[in-house]
Order: structure tokens, then sequence, then C-alpha cells
């Protein structure tokens, strides 16, 4: 009669690995990383244990090897539109590796991020932080004592994945030009953002070979109110084209210009990033594409490459992962009206 713990009284891993002629290392990837072995060696080791009364205690394990088979992703703001495609395709891919995905987030705070990373550390084995907020000092720290991948922060010995807007901004900016557009305005993210970081420089450098003007209005954290309320500073700039640091925030500009009386394109042209709304907006917003999934995709890989580093003689990756983007162009943008609204 098998025991509440879920096997046979007396029944080990040591029992399961010689009745399988295999060794005990061997039994417990068969239940936490079967994707180690030949699918051979893991049916065979989980059909002794099944013989024998064996199963696998996950709670049991976690406290004698610290393996716990959880991971947790931490974003800024679960409600921005970019970051359930990255969690949902990251948990698709951990899942292949027999990991549970925890989620925390920070709420756009980094002592917010800093309590959930020590709240979730005893029970999971590794993190991802997308976007974090924290400081390098505090990154490195976790890094030092847990596995850690990084999306859209480039901190070199870290392994990271990066979306590069790069491209994308380029693009846009030049289609602006193109359309008779002398004056921009970006309408700018967090300043602790790596991603908005990038997207400040690259604005600023393809504007001043271009020969235009930007005008940088600060958003702060990106909302659709936030967008809403800076159309003030936008009509105040006499820009006659916007790129905003993502599409939340260009949704609130495109309802601020319809009160006012500005129609876009016809009077004012705008572009977005992440390109994650574009099928919600009227007109349909061009945007710098996003690459979500695929850096939740790439990231999950990697930090599964790191929980399997910790087998012997396997040397740990500090790769970076960069995803490029490109410009979505679509019903927001035109030529340049005669005279700025």
């Amino acid at each position: 009669m098998a025991s509440r713990a879920g096997r046979a009284p007396g029944v080990t891993i040591g029992d399961v690995a010689a009745a399988a002629q295999v060794s005990r290392a061997t039994v417990s990837r068969a239940f936490t990383r079967p994707q180690l072995l030949s699918q051979e060696t893991v049916e065979r080791v989980r059909t002794v244990a099944a013989r024998l009364g064996y199963v696998g205690n996950q709670a049991a394990r976690a406290l004698s090897t610290g393996r716990f088979g959880n991971i947790a992703v931490v974003v800024p703001d679960i409600a921005n539109p970019f970051f359930p495609p990255l969690v949902r395709s990251l948990q698709l891919a951990a899942e292949t590796a027999d990991l549970a995905v925890f989620l925390g987030d920070s709420d756009e705070s980094a002592e917010r991020e800093a309590k959930l990373i020590a709240r979730l550390a005893a029970q999971v084995e590794g993190f991802v932080l997308a976007s974090p907020r924290l400081s390098e000092a505090l990154i490195r720290e976790l890094a030092a004592t847990r596995p850690v991948v990084l999306v859209n922060r480039d901190l070199d010995g870290i392994p990271r994945v990066l979306i590069d807007s790069s491209g994308g901004m380029t693009e846009a900016v030049l289609l602006l030009k193109k359309l008779g557009h002398q004056r921009l305005v970006y309408l700018a993210g967090p300043r602790d953002s790596w991603s908005d970081q990038q997207r400040r420089e690259t604005l600023t450098q393809t504007s001043a070979k271009a020969g235009l003007t930007v005008e940088i209005v600060e958003v702060g954290r990106p909302t659709y109110a936030a967008g809403r309320d800076s159309v003030s500073a936008v009509v105040r700039s006499g820009a006659t084209a916007a790129i905003a640091f993502d599409d939340v925030v260009s949704q609130g500009v495109l309802a601020g210009l319809e009160v006012r009386g500005i129609s876009v394109p016809t009077d004012f042209s705008l572009v977005g990033c992440d390109d994650t709304l574009a099928a919600l907006t009227t007109p349909a917003l061009t945007s710098v594409s996003a690459g979500a999934a695929t850096a939740g995709t790439a990231a999950a890989k990697l930090l599964v490459n790191l929980l399997e580093a910790t087998e012997p003689h396997t040397e740990p990756s500090t790769e970076c992962v960069t995803i490029a983007t490109h410009l979505v162009t679509r019903a927001t943008t035109a030529a340049a009206p005669k005279s700025t609204p």
C-alpha cells in the first residue's frame, strides 16, 4: 500500500536507480530535467519507478536539492500590452523544460521590484527580468546568487535578449522626412528604461543627420492618460509629427488630438512603438515592430541553458540575443500639412 507521500514505504531514489541500472542523478533528471536524457532512458526510469511505487516528490526534492521546478518573470507593468505576449511565449517555452512560471508585476517601481525578487527567490530556480528598473549593482548581485536572464537591459556578462528598436526608429524618422515633416516630437518613456534610452539616442542622431528638429516631451510612465495629457505640449512645439515611446501612449495622443479637432494624418502624423495596438486604433497606427513573443521564447531558452549549466563540466552562458525591428507603415502617417495645426 502506497504512503501518503505518493510512494511505497521504504522505496528510495537509490532503489529505482539500482533496478533501472542507472545512477541516482539519472533518476532525478528523469523527473526534473527529462530533456537532458534520451526518451528511452526516461521511459525506462519512469516505468521502473511506477512498478516500485516511487513517484518523484517535488516538495521533498526541493528541500533536499534546492530544485523547485519554478522560474519567475518580473515585468514593470503587466497591463502594458507589450508584456502579455512575452510572458505567454516564455511560459510555453518553459513548460517544454518542465518548469512552472511565477509572474511578478513591479508597477514601474525599482523598490517593489527588489521586494518581489526577494520574496520569489526562496521559491524559484532563476529569474527573467523584463525591462527591469533595478540598478545595475542590484541586478549583478542577484545574478551572483541565481541564474538571471534580462530582457531589454544590456549588461555585459549576463545573458540577455535585446529588442533593437534602432532599425525601426531610423525607418520612422526617414519616412517622416520623406513625407516633408521638419519638426518632430518624441514622447519619451521612463528614463530608467533601456528601450527608451536607445530610442532617444537613435531618434536624436538620425534626425540630426536628416536635418530635422526634434523636441523631447517627457511623458514618464507610458499610459493612455499620459499620452492624452501630452497633447498640449505637442501642439505648443509646432511639430507636424510625433514618435511615441509605445503604442499605449500613441493611443492617448490620438484621443487628445481628436478632442482638439486635429485630424490624423491630414493635420498631424503619429508613429508608435511595439506594434501592439494597431488593430485597436482609428486610424490604424504606424508603429515600430516589437518582437515581444520572440523575446519571451528566447529568454526562456537562455534561462533553461543557465539552469542546465549547473551540471558538471558545463560553462554558464553570457549570450546576448538581438531581435531586429522594422517600421510597419499604416494610416497615421502622411505628407506634412502646408501649415502646422
